[in-house]
This record gives structure tokens, sequence and C-alpha cells, in this order.
């Protein structure tokens, strides 16, 4: 049986999406052009080691991580994040959901969710985490990004956005909360777009 060979066109779909992603990765329009271009020619030319055992937007996207990955490396590009204004706010928004001995307040307890896994596999549910990940501060999301789904490691993150670890566990921990909150009242709370 012949494997699933996806068309150019195929490959072509998913581009706005790994334009967003990549400009949010590498704040400069024409590098994430560039990195997009080299991860769709990449799958063009590679097309045929395509199996289909994961969707065609996963694939495209972990060539894209690659190519993400490597352009961050080379950059090394140090950015200021002692000015965490923006992101000052988000201390306050938490500090109402715990107790002072660090327990969750009773009306700020993580509701149960429902088969998350299933949750995870519907359309939906991405527009909502993308919905949410637009909420975040630009650099707390290009942050999470590059530790979740580039998969960086944490001194790699640091080394290239000129960050300490300290700095970058906040970040990301700030980025984690925001996220499961929005999770909770867009989508898990039943409040589905």
């Amino acid at each position: 049986m012949q494997s699933p060979q996806p068309s150019p066109a195929d490959i072509e779909a998913v581009r706005r999406d790994m334009l967003r992603f990549a400009v949010l990765q590498l704040r400069d329009e024409a590098a994430a052009e560039d990195a997009v271009q080299e991860a769709l020619l990449g799958a063009l030319s590679g097309r045929q080691g395509f199996e289909g055992r994961a969707a065609l937007k996963t694939w495209v996207f972990g060539i894209l991580k690659h190519k993400l990955a490597d352009a961050l490396r080379q950059r090394q590009r140090t950015v200021n994040v002692s000015a965490l204004s923006e992101e000052d706010s988000l201390d306050e928004a938490f500090e109402v959901l715990f107790k002072t001995n660090g327990h969750w307040t009773g009306e700020s307890k993580p509701r149960t969710w429902e088969d998350p896994q299933a949750s995870l596999e519907q359309q939906q549910f991405w527009r909502v985490f993308e919905a949410c990940m637009t909420g975040l501060p630009e650099n707390t999301a290009r942050i999470f990004m590059m530790r979740e789904f580039l998969e960086l490691e944490t001194e790699e993150i640091c080394s290239t956005q000129g960050l300490k670890p300290g700095n970058c566990h906040v970040i990301l921990h700030r980025a984690r909360m925001s996220l499961r909150l929005c999770l909770e009242m867009r989508w898990f709370g039943g409040d589905k777009e």
C-alpha cells in the first residue's frame, strides 16, 4: 500500500499558520518568511518520506520547528526583560487565586476537565488556544512557544533571549497560569466560541 503523498497545495495551506508562528518566534517578518520557505521547501522535497502517521500540519510544523531553533541559535540576540511592567499585572491577577498558605481559594480551585485528550483533537480547541496565546504579552508568548513548541532547553532559551534562569522560569509559570485560566474560562468552562 502506497503512503499518502501531500500535494504542494496541501502543504501551502498550512503556510499562513506557519508564518504567524515564525513571526512570533523571530520577531522579524523577513527572517520568519525565510524560515517558512525553507521549511516548505524541505517538506516539498521530502514529501516522499511522509508516511501519513501524523497529520500533515504536524509534520510540516516539525520541519519548521527545527528551522526556527536553528535561526534562534544563530542569532544569540539579547532581549531586555528587566522591564516586565506588562507582566506585573499577571502577578496581581494570580494573587487572588491563592490563600496565604499557597493553596487555591475555593472559587479558584481548578475544575475537573472532562476528557482533555478528546478536546485536544478538536480544531476549535486550537482556535481558542491561539486566542489565549494572543492574549499573552508578546515576550511571554515567545518564551512559552520556545520551550513548549520548539522544545528548546531552558538554558538555550536563556542564552538566546538574554535571560537568567529564574526570570525564564517565572515567565514560563506566568504563561502556563494565564493559558490555564484562559482555557478554563473559554474552553473547559463551557464558554466555547
